[in-house]
């Protein structure tokens, strides 16, 4: 396998992203590739790259990159998650594949990680050169701010949030400086939530940290996260071969539910790993990746499987 660093046009920047190839690609030939979403907050070689690199070694061509105002891409103001920009990062990594001649652009697939998953699912129902979606442990960015995972989040708490961006914003506009949130404790007690210890356990620790993941959000980021509706249209546009895997422990498994009752798509699967949680599936249960090359060459005339490669061997890593 061999990876390299590519720049993704987006607009007046570029977004780094790494480029996972298996072995012998053929520039004479083409293949199938799939696009690979962050978290919120997460750079390219974390949960993604955990899974480029084990679906590239099991054949298929594999792009992650750091999103808009994250990482080594581009941007500004930093550190702000903008959904609509989110979206349009994904179409730009399709715009890459198309540009490579041995990618055949009627075999690109996506892959999104958590809110990765969700703004995949959001690109595709309109973004048509995505043959087929995959998710892991996705989320409902928008919702998740706008009403809490177990929707306790008030209108008056809403509109209070709100005001405060709103405040924030003619404030950095008359040159105050940026304020941000920590996407994660950086401390944890007993009483919190379980997703919100076992992020921390991965991106505040060994495991999973590293040094481009800073654990910043831009208080700027409120508002357009809280009208964002990540799944709106899904019964009506949302018509690709669906693959979502979810732990059964995951507090996040009702995204998947929802999405896998409302979607228009005939071919779709909530893939469950049982006594798994959100966090789990960001870098173990590596039997998944097995599930998702099943699931990515079921669709032979999306991603057909090809002779070069032996789609099946097993990953030396």
């Amino acid at each position: 396998m061999m990876k390299k660093t590519v720049m993704i046009k987006h607009g007046y920047y570029n977004l780094t992203g790494l480029l996972f190839l298996p072995e012998n690609v053929d520039d004479s030939q083409t293949y199938p590739a799939i696009v690979i979403s962050a978290p919120a907050g997460a750079v390219k070689e974390q949960s993604p790259s955990f899974y480029a690199e084990r679906l590239a070694a099991r054949g298929l061509i594999s792009l992650v990159f750091d999103t808009s105002f994250q990482g080594e891409s581009g941007g500004e103001p930093r550190y702000v998650e903008n959904p609509y920009v989110r979206v349009e990062d994904v179409k730009c990594a399709v715009d890459y594949l198309t540009s490579l001649s041995y990618i055949d652009s009627e075999r690109i697939g996506a892959l999104g990680i958590c809110s990765g998953g969700g703004y995949v699912i959001n690109a595709a129902m309109t973004d048509r050169r995505i043959k087929a979606v995959a998710g892991v442990s996705i989320s409902d960015p928008g919702s998740w701010i706008r009403d809490g995972l177990e929707h306790e989040i008030t209108l008056e708490a809403q509109l209070a949030l709100l005001e405060e961006a709103s405040k924030q914003r003619t404030a950095e506009a008359n040159g105050s400086a940026a304020l941000y949130g920590p996407y994660v404790p950086e401390e944890t007690s007993p009483e919190m939530p379980r997703t919100l210890i076992e992020a921390h356990d991965y991106y505040r620790t060994p495991r999973g940290a590293h040094p481009r993941s800073v654990n910043k959000v831009s208080l700027l980021s409120v508002d357009k996260l809280l009208t964002f509706d990540t799944f709106r249209f899904i019964d009506s546009f949302l018509t690709q071969p669906i693959l979502l895997v979810a732990g059964t422990k995951a507090d996040t498994i009702n995204y998947s539910k929802e999405v896998i009752e409302k979607a228009a798509s005939r071919d779709k699967e909530l893939y469950k790993i049982s006594g798994a949680s959100h966090v789990d599936l960001y870098d173990k249960k590596v039997m998944l990746i097995q599930r998702l090359i099943k699931f990515l060459l079921s669709f032979q005339k999306i991603i057909k499987l090809t002779t070069h490669f032996n789609f099946l061997k097993k990953s030396k890593r």
